[in-house]
């Protein structure tokens, strides 16, 4: 295709530093570029950044075109493709074939039996944090709630007990947040990584203690196989135990067979741990945070608990059977997750020329597209910022266009664990509900922060009611 004959949809007639001091450019706050995006153009617009056309979309029929009918034209954009010095080639960042070899390695651990054999080990850790709670007085659910869903990734896909190590892991993935916005914004940082530059530094040291975690599992499991232990059926064990193809230089077959090396485990090892336990956490956190502020929907939620569990001497914890039963209470974690969804946005890079409806894009081009974005747009959801848990029961699903919610994201690179972080999220929702109401205890709202996830500024303070 000639170049006169592209056509980009409506936008910023100039290149984005332009506009560097309008308040809806800020570094480390793309939501507000977003925002304006939308107001100014619709849900299909663009600007440029150093030559390159972005072409922001809140459509729910051109999302689908990206991640599904025209997915193999698209790979990961730059700021996905550079947490690579992070998290390596895993299931997050790498490309295919490789992505696809590596996740169908992953997928048993991910599979509904595996995943229905977790019930019990998430209800005894969410039973645990309860415990750990003291009624009346506050304490920080952010917090709570990382420790929590790290607990549960340790035990259920790693087979391995939290210790300090474990527990450190949230420290230094805390660092790396911080650093999350110099990391994309340094030009060529893979070229610097060991240079003394403060902030590549701090991020090298939180590295190297993440790989020195995740080096000591591997090494622990290999010597257990070693030992002729059998596994657990954890993730960790079926990484170690596979065989993946070798592939030629292009990336054909060669029909040989060999294990991954400890570096491609690290990496798998490490993207999972990452996502799974960082996710759920700030879903849980903001769920908590919009029932403290809905007393009828905690009400119905209590309600349904009641019902499912029952009360009084009565009560019991929810169990796997439970879980199908538990309607409302996943209603409040999916519309949680409409309003403050921990994955926020999604890139992607065209490798040939694109054609979205009326517009033409030439290859190069970089696209996103934001949960926030599109679960906070009046066309899909009146009255958007309303807390309206009813907005997924199955009727209301129903009547919206699939990529209008995705927390998850789509297509064949849709997060391997989503079953897993729902079950998760509902059966940790139950087992502490059936213990604490939670009131929030600070002066103003947060501030949701858009980082790798989305996590709340500064800590989040409740206070438990007995209930």
């Amino acid at each position: 295709m000639a170049a006169s004959e592209y056509r980009l949809p409506p936008g910023l007639p100039r290149p984005l530093p332009f506009y560097t001091f309008k308040p809806w450019v800020k570094l480390g706050s793309p939501i507000l570029l977003f925002e304006h995006l939308h107001k100014t153009f619709g849900n299909v617009a663009h600007y440029r950044f150093m030559g390159t056309p972005i072409i922001f979309v809140n459509d729910p029929e051109y999302i689908r075109e990206i991640l599904v009918t025209q997915s193999n034209s698209f790979v990961k954009e730059r700021t996905v493709q550079r947490m690579k010095i992070l998290l390596g080639d895993g299931l997050i960042t790498s490309e295919e074939p490789f992505h696809m070899r590596q996740r169908r390695i992953a997928a048993p651990a991910f599979h509904r039996q595996r995943i229905a054999a977790y019930a019990t080990q998430i209800v005894e850790s969410a039973v645990a944090a309860a415990d750990r709670i003291i009624p009346g007085q506050p304490f920080d659910i952010a917090a709570a709630s990382m420790e929590l869903s790290l607990e549960i990734v340790a035990r259920t896909l790693f087979d391995t007990k939290v210790d300090a190590a474990i527990r450190s892991i949230n420290d230094d993935t805390n660092a790396i947040m911080d650093l999350y916005n110099f990391i994309v914004a340094f030009p060529r940082i893979e070229l610097f990584l060991h240079w003394p530059i403060p902030g590549i530094v701090q991020f090298r040291k939180s590295k190297a203690r993440l790989d020195k975690v995740v080096d000591r599992l591997i090494r622990e499991h290999r010597e257990a196989m070693a030992r002729g232990e059998a596994d657990n059926g954890d993730l960790l064990s079926m990484l170690l135990s596979s065989q993946v193809e070798v592939l030629d230089d292009c990336g054909g077959p060669t029909g040989q067979m060999e294990s991954m090396s400890d570096d491609q485990v690290r990496d798998e090892v490490l993207t999972i741990f990452l996502a799974g336990y960082e996710t759920v956490a700030n879903g849980l956190t903001w769920t908590w945070y919009l029932l403290s502020q809905n007393p009828e929907a905690e009400a119905r939620l209590h309600a349904e608990l009641d019902k499912v569990l029952g009360t009084g001497v009565n009560r019991r914890l929810p169990s796997l059977a439970d879980y199908p039963n538990l309607r409302y209470t996943e209603q409040v974690f999916a519309e949680s997750m409409r309003l403050y969804p921990p994955a926020w946005a999604m890139g992607r890079m065209s490798t040939r020329a694109i054609k979205l409806g009326p517009y033409n894009i030439p290859p190069g081009a970089h696209f996103f597209f934001s949960q926030y974005m599109i679960s906070r747009t009046e066309e899909f959801y009146p009255d958007p910022l309303r807390f309206d848990p009813d907005r997924f029961a199955p009727e209301a699903k129903a009547s919206r266009p699939k990529f209008a919610y995705f927390p998850f994201g789509g297509g064949s690179r849709q997060c391997i664990g989503e079953g897993f972080a729902w079950m998760e999220g509902v059966l940790s929702i139950a087992t502490l509900a059936q213990r604490y109401r939670f009131r929030y205890a600070d002066l103003t709202a947060p501030v949701p922060q858009a980082k790798i996830t989305l996590r709340p500024r500064d800590p989040l303070h409740m206070i438990p009611e007995a209930h």
